[in-house]
């Protein structure tokens, strides 16, 4: 079949859904490729790198929706690009269809095939959004770390503490892949880290990587009480199948937490 490759629109989304090896594949088993002019840019491949392993480059979007019937993508499409979808076409990327209910009806209507990278599933895992989850992980405690000097508003605390004084207290809400690699990062960094999970495997696996973090059971008393007492709170909270992300940290919440304390919700989309 042809594949096709757009130029990601999103606003700062500078990855593209093939890199060039990955046309190397596709071109061995038999598929063309089709991708738009600068699609690569953002992510350090120019035009010449894909022409050089055999794809082809055509000048605009349009193009390449009207040649292909595969579509690859990095994001959920835009508005500028529902008018290029239609039924012809196999759409494949992140798509986060539950708070985005005028996308979901516009793939309704165009009768297109959608797979949704977040919903893939092969022996309970997710195996498109685990990297994306551990890359988030782990720049997490970086931005909260960052976003904690009084420069950026926060409270002033050195994420690591120093001699005499105390660390950050960073609590990750989650142990799944992001919330792990959170705890882990922040752990490097020398937080003082506490994570809270509704069970209790995912915790016991944490302890036996990172035996200095504090792991609680969840439960809606001890988040609040938690949070009181937090610098940087990091949400790594995911519900299989595409669901809405629970609502767990309520206003009365936020309001107790310390003034200049840092929220890094990784899974708000």
């Amino acid at each position: 079949m042809i594949i096709g490759i757009p130029k990601e629109v999103k606003t700062d989304e500078y990855r593209v859904g093939v890199t060039p090896s990955n046309v190397v594949v596709l071109l061995k088993d038999g598929h063309d490729v089709v991708v738009q002019s600068g699609a690569g840019d953002g992510s350090g491949f120019s035009d010449q790198v894909y022409l050089d392993v055999g794809a082809k480059i055509v000048s605009d979007a349009k193009s390449v929706y009207d040649k292909a019937e595969f579509i690859v993508k990095v994001k959920e499409p835009q508005p500028s690009e529902y008018e290029l979808l239609n039924e012809k076409h196999t759409l494949f990327c992140y798509q986060h269809l539950a708070p985005l209910k005028e996308l979901t009806s516009v793939l309704l209507e165009k009768k297109l095939c959608a797979i949704a990278y977040e919903t893939v599933s092969i022996d309970g895992e997710l195996p498109l959004l685990k990297p994306m989850s551990e890359i988030a992980g782990k720049i997490a405690p970086n931005v909260g770390a960052y976003h904690l000097s009084r420069y950026q508003g926060g409270n002033g605390v050195l994420i690591s503490g120093a001699i005499g004084v105390k660390p950050a207290n960073v609590l990750v809400i989650g142990a799944g892949n992001a919330g792990s690699n959170a705890a882990k990062i922040a752990v490097g960094m020398g937080a003082d880290v506490t994570v809270i999970n509704r069970s209790a495997p995912k915790l016991v696996e944490l302890n036996k990587s990172l035996p200095s973090v504090k792991t609680v059971i969840y439960s809606e008393e001890l988040l609040s009480k938690l949070l009181k007492d937090a610098d940087i709170v990091i949400s790594s909270v995911l519900i299989h199948g595409g669901a809405s992300t629970p609502k767990l940290i309520t206003k009365k919440m936020m309001q107790d937490m310390k003034d200049g304390s840092i929220i890094v919700d990784i899974t708000i989309d």
